[in-house]
């Protein structure tokens, strides 16, 4: 049985949440989010908390089970409060900047890369090397942090390249020389 799916989730005052069936709708101050639930995995509410309900003890039906718990908990979180991810580019030349609402990067190919982001998720750049995402949907804004550090990796003998704010790169020891 998943722990976390055993939680109940507790409604902040400034949400609201709406059940139909299988669909849940979370409203909050920064906006709302749409989730449809599994068939597997029954929901009772009250005013100020939401409790998962399994229907079969299979395996597959718990893993939906807290993963449905942590999705409707991210969502209540998303709409009161957001998410933000950081992210620092770190290299001579590697530079960062936005126009209109597309990220344009300049990692040293010979070739911009630009990454247009959904309309929920708002990207900004600050001192060409430190890039701020954030948005009411973790899952989105994780996915284009991810796509962001995907362009240029740090690499493990420098540490230049894309990193978020509080990564820790592994450093090596270069070639010894004779």
């Amino acid at each position: 049985m998943s722990r976390i799916g055993k939680k109940e989730i507790i409604i902040p005052n400034n949400v609201s949440v709406i059940i139909n069936d299988k669909e849940i709708l979370v409203k909050g101050k920064k906006g709302e989010l749409l989730h449809n639930l599994s068939e597997l995995v029954e929901i009772e509410a009250t005013e100020k908390i939401i409790k998962l309900k399994i229907k079969d003890k299979i395996k597959k039906t718990q893993s939906i089970y807290g993963l449905s718990r942590s999705i409707i908990s991210n969502m209540i979180t998303g709409v009161s409060e957001g998410f933000e991810k950081r992210l620092t580019i770190e290299g001579v030349g590697y530079r960062s900047h936005i126009e209109g609402k597309n990220l344009i990067l300049n990692m040293g190919y010979s070739h911009s890369i630009t990454i247009k982001p959904p309309k929920e998720v708002n990207i900004k750049v600050e001192n060409n090397t430190s890039i701020f995402i954030s948005g009411i949907n973790k899952e989105q804004v994780g996915q284009i942090a991810a796509t962001i550090r995907s362009v240029r990796p740090p690499e493990p003998y420098k540490g230049k390249g894309i990193r978020y704010e509080n990564e820790i790169i592994k450093r090596k020891v270069g070639k010894a020389g004779k």
